[in-house]
């Protein structure tokens, strides 16, 4: 199975294509051809696998200049969206020359994108559909609402918190002050509360100036995170909303820099780095052990 390593901001993700995957070669020799989410998390493992914050497997149709994505997080599940892993497969787009510097489409089960490639592939703009708020839409548990800084109550703790989904579900939670340590003691226990039927990534934040926040993020189904795109999304819109930030808003993460611009009616602008770290192909002795 061939693959291609990026991170962004040291969220990394392995690139798959379609294609590749079930390639006559492959068929023809009995190997992998599926990714199940035991072969997922066997791929994922940074001890017995190749090490990764997930799979990206991407469709290619260049005739329609359209793209397609399904985004697989370390554990198997199947992510929604994700603002990192558009911005590193628009860059594998790129490097196999597939794309130019134009805009270009991208689907994915939250949503079409619309992505361009910069500075000789290493910055990437993707526009990232709306925001919306509301509990149907994210989902949240109980009546139909706008989920602005309620409550949610963890048995030792409370924290007032605010929902969005941008095709997929977060929770920002605003604290004078963040660290590596907030979101790892209490990110699983948000991710998993019944508030969310679907789960929910979480980001901790804190406000720096009306041009700046910063945010430790526990990922839904990857656990703690170095950067996010879909999380830089969602707590620069929550920020937005609640007055304490103008439009353009830097993120500061501790992987780096993501630059968002939040429009009057919530829909999101992104733009971050993307890194090559490497490809190559996986063994079959792996999912053989």
């Amino acid at each position: 199975m061939k693959f291609h390593k990026y991170h962004a901001l040291g969220n990394d993700y392995l690139v798959v294509n379609s294609q590749d995957l079930n390639s006559q070669e492959l068929n023809s020799q009995g190997l992998i051809t599926e990714l199940t989410p035991e072969n997922i998390q066997k791929i994922c493992d940074r001890h017995f696998g190749i090490g990764s914050d997930g799979i990206l497997l991407g469709t290619i149709q260049p005739k329609t200049n359209r793209f397609s994505l399904r985004i697989f997080n370390p554990d198997g599940s199947e992510a929604e969206k994700s603002g990192n892993g558009l911005r590193i497969f628009s860059r594998y787009l790129w490097d196999m020359g597939l794309v130019t510097n134009k805009q270009f489409s991208i689907e994915t089960i939250g949503g079409i994108v619309k992505s361009v490639v910069d500075n000789s592939g290493q910055m990437v703009r993707v526009e990232m559909e709306k925001i919306s708020f509301w509990s149907n839409d994210i989902p949240v548990a109980g009546e139909a609402r706008e989920v602005i800084n309620q409550k949610i109550n963890l048995g030792d703790k409370e924290f007032n918190f605010s929902a969005a989904t941008i095709g997929n579900p977060h929770c920002v939670i605003i604290l004078p002050e963040v660290d590596s340590q907030i979101a790892k003691k209490y990110g699983s226990q948000i991710e998993n509360h019944p508030l969310f039927p679907q789960r929910t990534n979480v980001q901790f934040m804190k406000i720096l100036d009306r041009n700046n926040i910063q945010i430790e993020i526990w990922e839904r189904g990857a656990g703690y995170t170095l950067a996010s795109g879909s999380s830089s999304s969602a707590a620069a819109a929550v920020a937005y909303k609640l007055g304490l930030c103008d439009t353009k808003i830097t993120v500061k993460m501790p992987g780096g820099l993501i630059s968002i611009r939040v429009n009057e009616d919530f829909n999101i602008i992104m733009s971050g780095a993307v890194t090559q770290v490497a490809s190559g192909k996986i063994s079959q002795e792996i999912f053989d052990i």
